[in-house]
């Protein structure tokens, strides 16, 4: 990379971590805004630098990459920092439980277990977890994941410990079983309601089978409707572009007319 010379190796991980500590410091004790935040307030704005980072990654912009993850590691060092003035754990400590969980989490790098692949890894990670204590297989799926990450997280954690298809190619028809029922549900609703449970139900259960698919078929769920997102937003953003090159709003073309318009998108941004 540009910022990187010559003398690379002589740069020192250590000073440049002990620097951002000393900032951290020096924010703390005279900045206003930093000396009042909290752990808690802290929290969604961590959440919002994680999602960018996210962005950053999928756009494949390696600069931001780095600067987001300098965002995300602040962070860390901010948490430890107030963590450090109630008394209950400082930066240190962080880093201390993480190496030894690592160390620990892989008996076949600093053990004398042995593994075949990173299927094996997955489901000696599972495994060890529970030896420590945590209380069921998915007592680690965090409540507040977005619902499309917590169902492929769900179902990793259960492929860990064994639960899963024999083989890949059997989820289609779990699949098409599963459009089937939400075609009969939607058959023979006759609810009033605005939200009909059981449609909701079956629609979920759909989902949820789509995103097993993916995993099973190595993709990751998330990226690649994040990545369709971008696609259609692009192409719409096109659509809309011509048609006011055109002196028509978009909202006042037919529908043929913005599917040609649509179908022009598709072909230019191939």
């Amino acid at each position: 990379m540009s910022h990187m010379t010559k003398n690379s190796k002589e740069r020192n991980p250590e000073d440049a971590f002990g620097r951002l500590l000393q900032i951290m410091d020096d924010l703390r004790a005279a900045c206003p805004w930093d000396r009042e935040q909290t752990m808690e307030s802290l929290r969604k704005l961590t959440i919002e630098e994680t999602y960018e980072l996210g962005d950053a990654i999928l756009q494949n912009d390696l600069e931001d990459v780095r600067n987001e993850l300098g965002d995300l590691m602040l962070h860390i060092v901010f948490y430890a920092k107030i963590g450090s003035e109630k008394g209950v754990f400082d930066i240190y400590d962080v880093l201390e439980t993480i190496s030894k969980k690592l160390i620990h989490r892989h008996p076949h790098i600093y053990g004398e277990v042995q593994v075949k692949n990173a299927d094996d890894v997955k489901h000696n990670w599972e495994a060890l977890k529970l030896e420590e204590g945590r209380q069921g297989v998915l007592a680690g799926v965090p409540a507040s994941l977005p619902a499309l990450v917590k169902a492929n997280r769900i179902q990793e954690k259960v492929h860990g410990i064994g639960f899963d298809w024999k083989d890949k190619h059997d989820i289609w028809e779990k699949i098409q079983e599963e459009i089937d029922e939400l075609s009969d549900a939607m058959k023979n609703s006759h609810s009033k309601e605005s939200v009909n449970h059981k449609i909701e139900e079956e629609f979920g259960d759909l989902i949820f089978s789509i995103i097993n698919a993916a995993r099973l078929y190595g993709i990751e769920p998330e990226n690649a409707l994040e990545r369709t997102n971008l696609k259609f937003m692009n192409r719409f953003n096109y659509m809309e572009a011509e048609a006011e090159k055109r002196g028509t709003p978009i909202r006042e073309l037919s529908l043929a007319e913005m599917d040609r318009l649509w179908e022009k998108a598709k072909s230019v941004q191939k």
